[in-house]
């Protein structure tokens, strides 16, 4: 936790980054770590535990990370949380609460509050469409023998 911490307030020295920094640890020992680096790269996606999922796949060769554990500075927003469910980590440890990063401007609940909400009332309506076109994917998908599940 120690270095997800320190990752975290040197990305805010260096002004490379927001406030969050994610370790990804195998066995005792780090495979994988990563700041937030959202503005530098421009890119909403690159938060700190999405960075340190990506690279750990990439170190174990797979596209989960059983067996290591994720540490994070904060507590992981419904984007983290959701990358961290399909990653399926055995275990997620963080410092900081949501309610410590709403105080410092990083707040997300609005994000569970429009979940909540049916499509059509959102802040961005989601609204479906070819709804039958868009089956065949997974009519393709279910049909494959060679499949690889996740």
């Amino acid at each position: 936790m120690q270095e997800a911490i320190e990752r975290a307030v040197e990305n805010v020295r260096s002004g490379r980054g927001g406030p969050f920094g994610a370790v990804v640890v195998k066995d005792g020992r780090i495979i994988a770590s990563a700041a937030n680096s959202v503005t530098t790269t421009n890119d909403p996606t690159a938060h700190a535990e999405v960075l340190a999922i990506r690279e750990a796949c990439r170190v174990l060769g797979a596209f989960q990370i059983a067996g290591c554990e994720l540490y994070t500075s904060c507590e992981p927003c419904p984007m983290c949380l959701g990358a961290i469910y399909w990653a399926r980590p055995d275990h997620v440890y963080f410092a900081a609460t949501a309610a410590d990063a709403a105080e410092a401007g990083f707040d997300d609940s609005f994000i569970y509050d429009e979940l909540k909400l049916p499509h059509h009332e959102r802040k961005i309506p989601l609204e479906p469409m070819m709804r039958e076109a868009g089956l065949a994917p997974f009519r393709e998908w279910t049909n494959k023998n060679d499949r690889v599940n996740y």
